[in-house]
């Protein structure tokens, strides 16, 4: 991920740091699901205070840009299009891993069925 503050712009350093974050996801850069450096990681890298790569996190998650998963990290969020492709991947991998087991239709079927219950 290429991010670049420059000291000596109006734009305050947070602005910058969302402002490409941002630009990176739309173009593509950053695809959904990938994973962002931890905030102390990034802001040492730039050689910015922590809280100012936090504000520039959090304003993003706000706006379903990013999504943290807590001690896992923080992500590109996944949504729309996005969304529907990766369950659809998923799926299509659990049919794989079911059809490895010799889990039949119905069973994997049913499996899924309890795995949603248990979410609701």
């Amino acid at each position: 991920m290429m991010i670049v503050v420059d000291p000596a712009s109006h734009v305050p350093p947070f602005e910058q740091v969302r402002g490409q974050i941002e630009t990176l996801v739309g173009a593509g850069a950053l695809p959904p699901g990938h994973r962002l450096p931890t905030v102390r990681r990034l802001a040492d890298d730039l050689g910015l205070a922590v809280n100012t790569v936090a504000r520039a996190y959090r304003e993003l998650e706000q706006v379903g840009v990013l999504v943290t998963r807590g001690r896992h990290g923080t992500f590109v969020a996944v949504s729309g299009e996005d969304r529907e492709r990766e369950a659809a991947r998923a799926a299509a991998q659990f049919v794989r891993r079911a059809r490895e087991l010799g889990v039949g239709p119905d069973r994997a079927l049913g499996l899924v069925r309890a795995a949603l219950d248990q979410r609701a």
